[in-house]
């Protein structure tokens, strides 16, 4: 098991439609773009707008829904973060270069630089998802040398896709929406663990049968980290899909918590899962140089939290508000507004695009998990960061709410446990190991 020390230089790298001119101007000044950006900011809308990526509306009874947003224009926090920093008039988001966060702000932002320069290899992070993504590995390709990480292909075993049965040519129909969130996934995969082994592992459909059999697949094709960026209302038939598909001792399994703000959603509401919340990332002038809040657009977006109607509370979660299983453990970046970059190029024109939504933050902590190494094999890695809560192996959110609920941490940052941002996130890699 490996364990590194977080980095963090001395120095970091790095809402809706617009108004008018003016306000866009002042915004602008605000943020620190300074007289060269005033001069433009007529043409150029500050506020960011998104829509939810097509998988996040199923197309059939009965399956799950992605968690993602697309944004569609403005200026996100990297590019703003950028402007500051040069001088330059920023553009509207376009499919011809990034606009939100790539692998050096990330890995900046969770204390990670040095465990991602150093850990990884031999590691398998495992990504679920439904339907065929048919330019997952070309698009990783573009996505991986363009911020300069190593190639990760199928011909030097570094990338394999298989069929929830485990078949690399009888592979399901394919899905634009779904593919999108697939080049999500891979990309956060890449971006915080580059050294890493990817698996994806592709549903036959969006139903949670399917994609548990494919969770199941992906452990027993060896992956001991597996992303799933997929929930949907729960049931009483959780209980069973628990100990039928995440009940995988020695493995960490991430989902996200949902994106239409507090309220539970199964599998995050697994006892054997790590479940993911989402926060708004902006640089700041802190030691850290980096801040964070709950991600909230509005009462009904946002991230997921709340307590489970069904699933048992696992052991060593002690919060007193939840009878039965609370989300979330831990977070990371999901606000759209503060999105990451991402390449996809299935049934969208070819380019950069920014996401958001808990889909991204569900990768990015079974990245932190690879990194920090392989879990001793009776353990359930969900674990492990209340093993560390509050010490500075976590970055404590206390600021922001994902809705409203009667016991207020259960929707409401605070010092220490919150529904929202769980115990906080990561701060290196010394909160993942156990």
């Amino acid at each position: 098991m490996r364990s590194t020390s977080p980095d963090r230089p001395a120095a970091h790298r790095g809402w809706r439609r617009a108004g008018a001119a003016a306000a866009a101007a002042a915004a602008l000044v605000f943020a620190g773009l300074g007289t060269a950006v005033q001069a433009d900011a007529a043409t150029v809308s500050t506020k960011v707008t998104w829509t939810a990526t097509p998988c996040a509306t199923p197309k059939h009874k009965g399956e799950l829904a992605c968690d993602s947003y697309r944004v569609t224009g403005g200026l996100t926090a990297f590019q703003k973060q950028q402007a500051a920093r040069t001088g330059v008039t920023p553009k509207a988001a376009d499919a011809a270069t990034p606009s939100g966060y790539g692998p050096t702000n990330l890995q900046s932002a969770y204390g990670l630089t040095s465990a991602a320069a150093s850990n990884g290899s031999g590691e398998t992070i495992a990504i679920v998802d439904a339907y065929n993504d048919p330019n997952a590995e070309s698009d990783l390709a573009t996505y991986r040398s363009y911020y300069g990480l190593s190639a990760c292909t199928t011909a030097n075993g570094c990338f394999k896709k298989v069929s929830q049965t485990g078949s690399t040519t009888s592979l399901p129909s394919s899905d634009a929406g779904w593919s999108e969130e697939i080049s999500l996934d891979l990309d956060m995969a890449s971006a915080v663990c580059p050294k890493c082994n990817i698996l994806l592992v592709e549903a036959t459909s969006a139903t949670m049968a399917n994609l548990g059999k494919a969770v199941n697949e992906a452990v027993t094709l060896g992956a001991k980290y597996v992303s799933n960026s997929y929930g949907g209302s729960e049931s009483s038939s959780d209980t069973s899909y628990d100990s039928s598909y995440f009940n995988h001792p020695g493995v960490a399994i991430t989902v996200s918590a949902g994106d239409s703000g507090y309220g539970a959603e199964y599998p995050a509401a697994s006892r054997y899962v790590t479940s993911v919340g989402g926060t708004a990332l902006k640089t700041s002038s802190t030691t850290r140089g980096w801040t964070e809040t709950v991600w909230k657009t509005s009462s009904t977006e946002g991230t997921g939290s709340g307590c489970s109607s069904y699933d048992t509370k696992p052991s060593w979660q002690t919060d007193t508000g939840c009878a039965k299983r609370t989300i979330s453990d831990v977070s990371a970046v999901a606000d759209p507004a503060t999105g990451v970059s991402v390449y996809d190029s299935y049934g969208v024109t070819a380019g950069w695009y920014t996401f958001g939504g808990t889909s991204a933050s569900s990768p990015i902590i079974a990245a932190v998990y690879a990194l920090a190494g392989t879990p001793s094999s009776s353990s359930y890695p969900a674990s492990f960061p209340y093993t560390k809560a509050g010490t500075s192996a976590l970055n404590d959110v206390t600021g922001g709410n994902n809705g409203s609920c009667t016991t207020t941490y259960l929707c409401t940052a605070q010092t220490g446990y919150d529904g929202p941002t769980g115990w906080g996130t990561p701060e290196g890699v010394s909160a993942f190991t156990g």
